[in-house]
């Protein structure tokens, strides 16, 4: 049976090497953050419903969606926030549950409690690892200063936000092999199902 896994955790935990891992175990990985774009393409189901919540005041002069103006509107209050998140998820969840296709999906989500995503998930992940390897991870990856480095990390949720609302949290610390073989072993349970 198809299991939809949800992988989450702040920037720079390392979520990209549990896709990785996934990969060994025959689970698809599908990215999020591009299945939220192609659910707001123009013309599309998505976009006609953002533009029924927020008015047409958020698209282009060509009828495509004006990220800039949906964020502003949408991120002005809690309220426009929750707005978006129950306009956009099923959507998005319907995209998610097209990418099945008989396989197990890892849904790589970085706002996937935010986002409402973890109700269309059987299980859900969250890697979380020390401050001092985030930065290093967002520093090397993202190619920014210490100082931008401890902002973004200060901008994301807290290890207690994850660890309150996922199944399973695992750290992906100095101890690599601890965390593949933990990542492995959660895998292994849910495609063996």
């Amino acid at each position: 049976m198809n299991k939809i896994i949800g992988l989450t955790g702040p920037t720079g935990s390392g979520k990209s090497s549990a896709a990785l891992i996934a990969k060994n175990f025959d689970i698809k990985v599908v990215d999020c953050d591009k299945l939220a774009r192609k659910a707001v393409k123009k013309g599309s189901p998505g976009l006609k419903s953002l533009v029924a919540a927020f008015s047409p005041g958020i698209l282009k002069k060509d009828g495509a969606l004006n990220r800039r103006e949906l964020a502003k509107r949408a991120f002005s209050s809690k309220e426009n926030t929750e707005l978006l998140n129950k306009t956009l998820l099923p959507h998005i969840a319907k995209l998610v549950r097209a990418e099945l296709d008989g396989k197990t999906v890892l849904l790589d989500a970085p706002t996937l409690f935010e986002s409402g995503l973890d109700s269309v998930c059987d299980v859900t992940i969250a890697v979380l690892a020390n401050k001092e390897d985030r930065i290093r991870r967002i520093i090397n990856r993202d190619k920014l200063s210490y100082d931008d480095a401890i902002l973004r990390i200060n901008a994301g949720k807290d290890d207690e936000y994850y660890k309150e609302r996922a199944d399973f949290v695992v750290y992906n610390n100095k101890e690599i092999q601890k965390y593949i073989n933990e990542i492995s072993e959660i895998f292994h349970k849910y495609t063996e199902e």
